[in-house]
């Protein structure tokens, strides 16, 4: 029985103005973002500064080289090194690297100290790597699967230095090949582009407006010691985000910038792996189950139900749906992701990535997760 003249009817198409007036914000937000987007220098001025490039790696025998062959083969910085923390691999990854690095004696080879209790892998390669370089005025943390351009590192501190900051998280072209990638993975980009005010985010002290990538970050020396560097994050599983928020804490500032000219990354080759991934790290993604319940609705409300109700014949739904689109196609032009016919798809992606979410929420709650090879603790 309808209440107040309400009816499912008129309820849903509420629903669906709703959602479609948040995609076409999302969208607006998003081209506002592009606009204000932080950029490296293409042609940087070279750095006298010393660097650390600090490479935490766990079995990575198949992906370090390109990556260790593109940080050699930086220019502009004048005094930089190199060290590779091998965690506990089993496949060979150090001789892969010692290989690789030959007799160049800005590489040097550590081998990780066990894990301790209340720890993540992670911060406490990185927590080693860091320690390995009490001289360096700049830190460069990068991940095993980044291939940078020759540039990038001294184009970052470029940017770290005329910005006034103290950590920028250059944010690098996603690589995605199978279809199951090229669904999910170009949502890291356009999420935070559409959600979150960069400039705001930049100036403000609130730790919930921050974004990174433990991919490629480069941070002052010092505003990473005042802050407790990656042992104020030794229990975080985005450990990334968690270290721009110390950041914040200590008084500093930092944020994501456009690192699509700087390095690339493929995450994951395939459905399995990049199933697994998530699973480890998507239960903390939004702080809590209950903020990811609020999240993926809203995200639904936005991105899901529109294009539904345009089946049905909504003009509404229509326009929320394109928007949707239009979005997903401005965010992936400028960070050279595939555009089309991948943004079409995009309520699939939204709705993958729910799947993905409640998967690793239920992985999390079993205590049944892995890392690496190590089992996740709740």
């Amino acid at each position: 029985m309808a209440v107040a003249g309400l009816t499912p009817r008129s309820l849903a198409h509420g629903a669906t103005v709703l959602g479609s007036a948040l995609a076409v914000a999302g969208t607006v937000h998003a081209c506002w973002n592009l606009r204000r987007l932080r950029v490296p220098p293409p042609d940087p001025p070279p750095v006298a500064e010393q660097v650390a490039l600090l490479l935490p790696v766990r079995d990575e025998a198949a992906r370090v080289g390109p990556c260790l062959r593109s940080l050699l083969a930086q220019t502009g910085v004048r005094d930089l090194t190199v060290t590779v923390l091998d965690d506990g691999s089993t496949d060979g990854t150090a001789d892969v690297v010692r290989r690789v690095a030959g007799d160049d004696p800005r590489v040097s080879v550590r081998t990780g100290a066990p894990l301790p209790a209340g720890w993540w892998g992670k911060p406490w390669a990185c927590t080693q790597l860091a320690d390995t370089a009490p001289e360096a005025t700049v830190l460069v943390f990068v991940d095993a699967d980044v291939v940078l351009a020759p540039h990038a590192v001294a184009a970052a501190v470029a940017l770290l230095r005329w910005a006034g900051l103290d950590l920028v998280s250059p944010y690098p072209r996603q690589v995605a090949v199978s279809a199951a990638e090229r669904l999910v993975q170009p949502l890291l980009q356009w999420s935070w582009l559409t959600t979150l005010p960069l400039r705001v985010a930049e100036r403000s002290r609130r730790e919930s407006l921050a974004a990174a990538n433990g991919q490629l970050l480069v941070v002052d020396a010092t505003a990473y010691r005042r802050a407790g560097g990656h042992r104020s994050v030794r229990a975080e599983m985005l450990e990334d985000i968690g270290l721009l928020r110390a950041v914040k804490r200590a008084g500093g500032r930092g944020t994501v910038v456009d690192g699509t000219t700087l390095a690339t990354c493929r995450m994951y080759d395939g459905w399995p792996a990049l199933r697994e991934g998530y699973a480890k790290s998507l239960w903390s993604a939004f702080g809590s189950p209950a903020g990811a319940v609020a999240v993926l609705s809203a995200l639904g409300l936005a991105y899901v139900l529109p294009p539904l109700a345009a089946l049905g014949g909504s003009r509404v739904g229509l326009l929320g749906y394109a928007a949707g689109v239009g979005g997903r196609a401005v965010v992936g032009r400028r960070v050279g992701s595939r555009v089309w016919p991948d943004a079409l798809a995009h309520p699939a992606s939204v709705v993958t990535l729910g799947w993905l979410t409640t998967r690793s929420l239920r992985g999390h709650r079993r205590g049944d997760l892995t890392a690496r090879g190590r089992l996740l603790q709740r």
